[in-house]
């Protein structure tokens, strides 16, 4: 890789917008499960029919929920959830601290397979690398449960894309909600625009107005310490002149 072979460092605002694409996991979370996006579709165009709007409305609580990665933003999704009463589920190759685990009532699992087994609504915050492209294709959602929901604010081209539209138009997958595509923008025929049960939005998870604000200060911190000789702080730093260092260290992989 050039940065390796340049000995080039590299830092980023490292979990500047952790929490806003947290936030906004749970609500798309909220509003597939709760079925809110198709009730404000009746309200607005002046309808009233509750049983409509209440037809595939359910509480999270005391559903099962998966999160395949439990990073930075992963994590945090966890810790949201809890107070709603969910069982909560993770597979992540680095294991979570048995406090951790105690503290939020986890159940681990060794892979995404036997998680998506378990639980009614999976979350994607895995990492895109050659070996995980297309990772949730034809075979992989056959193994959720019928009618449960999957959220994607990691990468497009985690899952399949005409996979996802068949498993929805066939009811395998009760609802997709995902801030991510493949390719970005867009184009205006892209299939998840019209697909049923979508809860798609124009990858805007991370870019809350707190979230920039973040980005700004962070920016200008690690200017000032490259300009001063001066060292980028760990928690900022992903590749220290072409080998992972600091928070790159535990969450990248050079390949």
């Amino acid at each position: 890789m050039v940065v390796v072979a340049a000995h080039i460092t590299v830092a980023e605002v490292t979990g500047s917008n952790s929490i806003s694409v947290a936030e906004h996991v749970v609500m798309m979370i909220l509003s597939l499960v709760r079925n809110y996006l198709p009730s404000h579709k009746i309200a607005v165009e002046g309808g009233w029919n509750i049983a409509d709007c209440v037809e595939r409305s359910y509480d999270v609580e005391g559903m099962h929920f998966g999160t395949i990665a439990a990073g930075r933003i992963g994590l945090a999704v966890l810790r949201r959830l809890k107070p709603f009463g969910l069982h909560l589920h993770y597979t992540d190759p680095h294991r979570l601290a048995p406090e951790v685990e105690k503290e939020l009532d986890l159940t681990f699992h060794p892979d995404a397979e036997s998680l998506v087994k378990a639980v009614d609504i999976v979350n994607l915050q895995m990492p895109l690398y050659p070996s995980t492209e297309h990772f949730f294709n034809e075979a992989m959602l056959a193994k959720m449960k019928r009618g449960a929901y999957l959220i994607n604010t990691a990468r497009g081209k985690l899952v399949e894309r005409d996979a996802i539209v068949r498993a929805l138009e066939s009811g395998h997958l009760a609802g997709y909600a995902g801030d991510v595509w493949f390719p970005q923008p867009a184009p205006a025929d892209h299939p998840w625009r019209t697909m049923p049960w979508n809860g798609m939005t124009p990858h805007i998870s991370g870019t809350s107005l707190s979230a920039q604000a973040r980005y700004a200060a962070g920016t200008l911190e690690i200017l000032e310490s490259w300009f001063d000789g001066t060292p980028i702080r760990d928690e900022y730093l992903i590749v220290d002149s072409g080998v992972l260092a600091g928070t790159g260290a535990t969450s990248y992989k050079l390949t």
